[in-house]
């Protein structure tokens, strides 16, 4: 199979990788269309719904680009409780999704215990796979959450370049966030990682680094999500991450790891019309279905008739589109492939 000139039957160079990333549009399309066929080989045309439930907002990191900075005063904070979090989790489990993922910024309020906790009672009433996404915690944690029940655990890396890594970063250094990386995996994790599209600064020769620093980790799940700036950052008056770029990194990573689980994010949405679902037109074929921002009205989410009645309403018009696509909505916990 050629592309713009390149033999991708081998294993891509830095690079080809850059080339590729830097396609123009008339050879854009056969890009595009290379790794939907790879994605159509490796995967099938099943796409994972997986529900998110974000927890909590607070967060003890200062990333810069991230809404939930500990410096950012003009979030409104929430943190739902332990049976909250557990009835969400119910709700989502009845309406079918085979994978919740439990989602907070940096809060160490949840501690090693109310985690075992949560993640225990979940899996005593649903066949469900859990992935945990609750940023850089203590060894000891990941443990006792991996014999409490957790499956999978989502750490984004965010840049495989140390000089921007601890740009973004402050309290933390890339070669720690790595460390965390291997052990998840060795102690039994499935674990998903990736990098942020379109971030100040970084280079399209940054994104290939990430690209094959995800294949080196050998994760379970990738996830190349697009920067969106945020009110009240430092980065709040950055450009947003050009669309074409975002979607020729998800095609290159087919391309790079073509049995991978590669997330086409919402955030997509938020920078091209139907950006999700062109997403899964690229190569991905997983889909994180954010179950706070449905719930936004109510901040101690409360799963009272009118949310869960949006929220399904919201579920319906999502499996609408990707039928619409051509695709099918997995009925599998959607375990490596």
């Amino acid at each position: 199979m050629l592309i713009d000139g390149l033999n991708i039957k081998h294993a891509l160079s830095r690079e080809e990788i850059v080339k590729l990333l830097k396609t123009d549009e008339p050879s854009q399309g056969i890009l595009f269309s290379s790794a939907d066929k790879l994605r159509k080989k490796f995967c099938g045309d099943d796409v994972h719904l997986r529900g998110v439930i974000i927890f909590s907002n607070y967060c003890e990191q200062n990333c810069l680009y991230c809404s939930m900075r500990e410096d950012n005063f003009s979030v409104d904070r929430f943190r739902m409780s332990a049976e909250e979090i557990i009835n969400a989790a119910k709700h989502l489990s009845n309406t079918g999704y085979k994978t919740i993922v439990l989602s907070s910024g940096e809060d160490s309020y949840y501690d090693t215990d109310i985690i075992a906790y949560i993640v225990y009672t979940i899996k005593q009433f649903a066949d469900v796979a859990i992935t945990l996404s609750l940023g850089a915690r203590g060894f000891d944690e990941y443990r006792t959450w991996k014999i409490a029940g957790a499956d999978r655990y989502l750490l984004k890396f965010e840049s495989a370049n140390p000089e921007l890594y601890s740009t973004y970063n402050k309290k933390t250094v890339l070669h720690d966030r790595i460390q965390h990386l291997k052990y998840l995996k060795r102690i039994g994790y499935r674990v998903g990682s990736g990098s942020i599209v379109g971030l100040p600064n970084q280079t399209v020769e940054d994104i290939a680094d990430d690209i094959l620093l995800v294949k080196k980790l050998g994760v379970d799940i990738a996830s190349f999500t697009p920067f969106v700036p945020s009110p009240f950052t430092p980065y709040q008056n950055m450009p947003a991450a050009d669309i074409n770029l975002a979607l020729k990194t998800l095609a290159v990573a087919r391309l790079c790891m073509p049995g991978t689980h590669i997330i086409s994010s919402t955030a997509l949405d938020r920078i091209s019309e139907n950006g999700c679902v062109d997403g899964l037109n690229c190569g991905a074929n997983v889909i994180l279905s954010d179950l706070a921002s449905t719930f936004s009205v109510d901040r101690k989410f409360r799963l009272n008739k009118n949310i869960v009645s949006d929220y399904a309403a919201d579920s319906q018009s999502l499996e609408a589109k990707i039928e619409a696509n051509g695709r099918h909505i997995a009925t599998t916990k959607g375990d490596p492939l």
